[in-house]
């Protein structure tokens, strides 16, 4: 059995970079979705200050609750947070010394406590997972103790039951992902055409989403069935006791998160998946052993056994794969040369199969685990030396599997929840555990793009001011969601535009489910400076405008032919008026005042924040960063990282 020592190296590097652009993108959005002026603003759920441990544990904990020591606001502790996060990350980046226990605990903790007081601009599923991620690389990650003398080392006999931890939760992740697409009963994934709505209706589409949208639709379907095929069947390959076919896996899993980022813009979220693949690699591929001077001679029976688990299996899974791939989705060539596909079962069917495969998901888990844990005892008691050595390496790997136990069996709780009958069926002791450390993200259940939204039409929410009552209405243009048709899509990930993100789901309902939507209007209508920084064009440079409407368009990729009714070469958006999103609203609107006010946006008699010298520096910085957009600074950041690794000759 490999080592897991590049692997491990690569996902802990990886990992710095993950929150280095996590925190660095948030940081540049801080004040216009949660300073005190912004569209959330964090001191309106933020507790009062912890004064005991159990109070900064209770209920959401986040270190916010800990800075009124400091003499912060809300504001500049939430500043403080994400430069720490942005430093320390940058730092861990950089230095492969720093790549350690603690590092990655603060880095975990920072963000936990951003997450906290991120209200509905964080409750995003790529947050949890790097959340949950996070976690798993403080274990994954070297502690650096000396005890009893020994030589601390950053490799050690227990890796590989940690990057199991990592193997599991991609295993979780990617299964989930490609069963809540069948369980939801939505009709563009039964009927293989959500990819032909997918690229103009999702969030943030890049310029090649365009040119992917024009594929003839047997291809989009064919695309569907292969997607299916990476997250339903391939997931179980990653645990396959043949190396080619977890590589196989591997390969297969990046190329879809590649595919994806091409057409869209999913901020960190497809980097974070790629480096959960980083557990299906082992040593071997990075180094192949050295052949000795004397040829080893292996037996008849010893060479067959090679055949048979290196070609005769595999081949024998891809065939069987190929099969059952053609039979359920009606695979067959027409004389046009297309591929024609539909599903051939059912929803009964596939509920029928999901309750017979889910409780052997979970044996396959523990026989895995248990599997690493005997392997890392075996590997214990063989290669180290002395006795204290091996007793001490014994103790941790002893520790690490009693912890790999606990993480796999309350992970069980969101995973058993794609299928009621197994949900029901697990013990009440877990489900308990897992009730009490829910606010911790240690785990969590997964489940994207459940449901294909925006099959008649793109929503999108068009806000607009003017200053007279029968005067011209201005659209305002924000910085990365569709607006002005003639806009080309733009490349923003891996910084995530959280407003932009928000505005595409309000589009799907209505802002009395988004009642963010009104604070952003009265941000507006008072000329808010931290809120307009998120926004491209301010059709109201010198004073804001006295009245305002929200309107809800249709819009749709233009289509490459000149007939199309609306198209021209400048255009890759049309879009048609479909209904009023908000009502034409002043500031003084008793209505909007009162419930500004019982929301607290509107405070009246507040008294200001009392200002420190650590609020002055965190000013300071700010001021000297300023409005910078996003994607500039969390790629500037990443850049000056890699320039200082190659200077240096530190890569991983």
């Amino acid at each position: 059995m490999a080592g897991v020592r590049v692997a491990k190296d690569l996902f802990l590097w990886s990992m710095s970079v993950i929150y280095l652009f996590a925190f660095g993108s948030l940081y540049v959005q801080l004040p216009g979705l949660f300073g005190d002026n912004g569209i959330l603003p964090a001191r309106l759920v933020v507790k009062p200050a912890a004064n005991s441990w159990g109070e900064l544990l209770d209920d959401h904990p986040t270190l916010l609750r800990l800075t009124p020591k400091l003499g912060l606001s809300t504001q500049s502790a939430m500043d403080l947070l994400c430069l720490a996060g942005i430093v320390t990350s940058f730092m861990c980046m950089v230095f492969k010394g720093l790549r350690d226990t603690v590092s990655f605990i603060v880095l975990w903790m920072l963000y936990l406590s951003l997450y906290h007081a991120g209200q509905t601009f964080l409750w995003f599923q790529w947050d949890i997972l790097l959340l949950e991620t996070g976690f798993l690389a403080i274990l994954v990650a070297p502690l650096n103790l000396n005890v009893f003398g020994l030589r601390s080392s950053s490799y050690h006999h227990h890796d590989n039951i940690t990057m199991w931890l990592v193997k599991w939760l991609l295993f979780r992740l990617m299964f989930a992902s490609g069963v809540v697409k069948l369980t939801s009963k939505c009709p563009t994934w039964w009927g293989l055409t959500a990819l032909v709505y997918h690229f103009e209706t999702q969030c943030i589409p890049t310029p090649a989403a365009w040119f992917w949208s024009q594929f003839p639709t047997w291809l989009l379907k064919l695309s569907v069935v292969i997607t299916y095929f990476i997250e339903i069947p391939l997931p179980f390959l990653f645990f396959a006791p043949v190396r080619c076919l977890r590589l196989f896996a591997f390969w297969m899993q990046v190329l879809l998160q590649v595919l994806i980022m091409i057409t869209g813009n999913y901020n960190f979220f497809n980097l974070l998946t790629i480096v959960l693949c980083f557990s299906l690699l082992d040593d071997e591929l990075f180094f192949r052993k050295k052949a000795s001077g004397a040829k080893t001679k292996r037996s008849l029976i010893w060479t067959i056994l090679r055949i048979i688990s290196n070609v005769v299996f595999p081949l024998a899974v891809f065939a069987f794969s190929g099969f059952f791939l053609v039979k359920l989705f009606g695979l067959h060539f027409e004389k046009d040369y297309t591929i024609q596909s539909n599903i051939q079962f059912d929803y009964q069917k596939f509920t029928e199969w999901l309750k017979f495969i889910m409780p052997y998901t979970m044996w396959l888990g523990v026989l895995s685990l248990g599997y690493e844990i005997f392997i890392s005892v075996l590997r214990s008691l063989k290669e180290e030396k002395s006795q204290v050595q091996k007793v001490w390496s014994l103790l941790k790997v002893v520790v690490f599997g009693a912890v790999a136990v606990g993480m796999f069996s309350i992970s069980l709780v969101p995973h058993a929840g794609l299928e009621k009958k197994t949900s029901v069926n697990i013990w009440p002791g877990i489900r308990q555990i897992h009730s009490r450390t829910k606010a911790l993200h240690f785990v969590n259940g997964y489940g994207l793009f459940r449901r294909m939204t925006g099959v008649g039409g793109r929503p999108e929410v068009i806000i607009e001011g003017r200053n007279r009552l029968n005067g011209e209405w201005k659209e305002y243009e924000f910085l990365y969601k569709p607006g002005n048709v003639s806009r080309a899509p733009p490349i923003v990930a891996p910084h995530q535009p959280r407003l932009d993100w928000q505005l595409w789901f309000a589009a799907l309902g209505n802002y009395q489910n988004n009642p963010w939507f009104l604070n952003l209007i009265y941000r507006l209508l008072t000329g808010q400076k931290e809120v307009l920084d998120l926004i491209a064009h301010n059709p109201f440079p010198s004073a804001p405008p006295k009245y305002m409407r929200a309107t809800l368009y249709h819009y749709h990729f233009t289509k490459d032919q000149p007939d199309y009714d609306g198209y021209t070469t400048e255009d890759w958006w049309t879009r048609t008026k479909h209904m009023e999103y908000l009502p034409e609203l002043m500031v003084q609107d008793e209505t909007f005042v009162s419930y500004l006010k019982s929301a607290n946006i509107i405070q009246e008699g507040r008294p200001p924040e009392p200002s420190t010298i650590f609020g002055s520096i965190l000013d300071f910085i700010r001021a000297q960063i300023g409005g910078t957009e996003g994607f500039t600074f969390v790629m500037s950041l990443f850049g000056l990282g890699i320039a200082i690794q190659m200077l240096n000759g530190l890569f991983f």
